[in-house]
C-alpha cells in the first residue's frame, strides 16, 4: 500500500524462504551482496569487541539486527521502514526503536520455551513493543489479553485499535484468485476489496493493514489514497503463505509450522477446495506442538507422508509418523524423490500440500524452482 503511494519502503523480516538477503529488503527487492559484505563490515569489529565483554558474543539475530539497522541508517536509507520482532518483542533485539505504530496480528502458542507456556505470559512479551504515546493497532480477539492490553496502552497516554471496534471487514467469500470482502474503519468504508493471498485470515491480515496505512495518512501525513489501498491489496504477496506454485497438479507450500498456522491451513483447504482429494508432505521441528497439529490436519482424511530436514531441532520422520493417527501415513526419507514421482503421478486435478516447518518449505521451493 505504502509502495503504490510512492513511499520508499524498507523491511526487516525472518527467516527467509528463498535466499538470506531477503531478511533486509527494499520495496521487496533483497539487499544486495554487495551492501550486505559492507553492513557486516561494519558490524564485525563491534561483535568482537562485545565477545570479550562479560556480556559475550551477540547472537546471530542480534548480529543481523544490527547489520539491519545500519544499513537503513547509512547505506540506503528509506521513507518508512517495516521491522518485524524476530522473538516475542520486550527482549527482542528489534526492540530499541521508538516506532510510528505498534502492530501485533494474534497471539498463538510458539516459542514456547522462551515466551511461556500460555497465551498471556505469550500476549505480555509481546506487549514489550508498546512505546509511550505511540498507537497500537491489533486483530487479536481474546478479551482477557485486550483488557491487559488496554491498560498498558493507557498508562502510555496512547490509544489501542482493535478489529472489530475501531475497523470491521466483512467477508464477501472467496475468488477464483484470493478473497474478496469490505472494510470500514474509523476514517473510509472501502467497498469491495480483493487480495491474491488467500485464506480468511488474509482478510484480518488486509484490514489491519489497512488502519495501519490510514493510521500514518491522519498523523503523519503520509501520502495514501483508496487507489493505492486497492492496488497495494491486490499485488501483496509473501512467499510460502498458501503459495500455489504450481498447477494442474497442483502444489501449494504453506509454512504453518504452528498450530494456529495449521488452523488457517486447514480453513482455508476447505473454503477454497471443499470437495478436492489430496495428500500431505510433512515435517516439523521438535518444539512445536506437533500432536495439536497433527490433529488439525488429520481432519482433512488425506494422506499424509512424513519426511525429515537436517536440522539439530528437527522431528525425525519416524517419530513424527508415530504420533500421528491419520489412516493413511508413510514414512519418507528421500523427499525429493518422492516430490518428483508425486508430480509425474498426480492427476490434474489432486493437491499436493507441503507444509509443518518454515525451513523445509524454503527448501522444497528452492527445490522446485530447479
Amino acid at each position: 500500500i505504502l509502495q503504490e503511494g510512492g513511499s520508499e519502503v524498507g523491511t526487516f523480516t525472518s527467516p527467509y524462504v528463498e535466499c538470506f538477503n531477503e531478511r533486509i529488503s527494499v520495496d521487496g527487492n533483497p539487499i544486495s551482496d554487495e551492501d550486505l559484505v559492507k553492513a557486516a563490515e561494519a558490524i564485525k569489529p563491534l561483535t568482537d569487541e562485545l565477545e570479550k565483554t562479560e556480556l559475550g558474543a551477540p547472537t546471530e539475530f542480534e548480529i543481523i539486527t544490527a547489520m539491519a539497522f545500519y544499513y537503513f541508517a547509512r547505506i540506503h536509507p528509506v521513507d518508512i521502514l517495516i521491522v518485524e520482532v524476530g522473538l516475542g518483542g520486550r527482549y527482542d533485539s528489534t526492540n530499541i526503536i521508538h516506532p510510528f505504530v505498534s502492530v501485533i496480528t494474534n497471539v498463538g502458542y510458539d516459542h514456547m520455551n522462551i515466551l511461556g507456556d500460555n497465551l498471556m505470559d505469550i500476549a505480555m512479551e509481546k506487549a514489550g513493543i508498546f512505546k509511550s504515546g505511540q498507537p497500537v493497532i491489533t486483530t487479536v480477539q481474546n478479551e482477557e489479553i485486550l483488557e491487559k492490553y488496554e491498560e498498558i496502552v493507557q498508562k502510555n497516554r496512547t490509544t489501542l485499535y482493535k478489529l472489530g471496534e475501531e475497523f470491521t471487514y466483512e467477508d464477501l467469500g472467496p475468488t477464483e484468485n484470493g478473497e474478496s470482502f469490505t472494510v470500514k474503519t474509523l476514517y473510509q468504508t472501502y467497498e469491495n476489496l480483493e487480495i491474491s493471498m488467500i485464506g480468511r485470515h488474509q482478510i484480518e491480515n488486509a484490514t489491519l493493514a489497512i488502519m495501519v496505512a490510514e493510521y500514518l495518512r491522519q498523523f503523519y501525513a503520509i501520502y495514501v489514497e483508496e487507489e493505492h489501498i486497492r492496488e497495494g491489496l491486490k499485488k501483496a504477496y509473501w512467499p510460502a503463505r498458501f503459495d500455489i506454485v504450481l498447477e494442474k497438479p497442483t502444489v501449494i507450500l504453506d509454512s504453518a509450522h504452528n498450530k494456529e498456522g495449521i488452523n488457517s491451513l486447514v480453513e482455508t483447504l476447505n473454503r477454497h477446495y471443499p470437495s478436492k482429494k489430496g495428500s500431505i508432505l510433512f515435517t516439523a521441528l521438535k518444539d512445536k506442538p506437533v500432536d495439536e497439529m497433527l490433529q488439525t490436519l488429520e481432519q482433512l482424511d488425506y494422506p499424509i507422508y512424513f519426511t525429515e530436514i537436517d536440522d539439530p531441532r528437527a522431528s525425525t520422520a519416524e517419530e513424527l509418523f508415530e504420533k500421528s493417527n491419520a489412516p493413511s501415513k508413510e514414512i519418507v526419507k528421500d523427499w525429493q524423490g518422492f516430490l518428483s514421482n508425486k508430480l509425474a503421478t498426480q492427476s490434474d486435478d489432486e493437491l499436493l500440500i507441503v507444509c509443518g516447518s518454515i525451513y523445509f518449505v524454503s527448501d522444497v521451493k528452492s527445490f522446485l524452482k530447479k
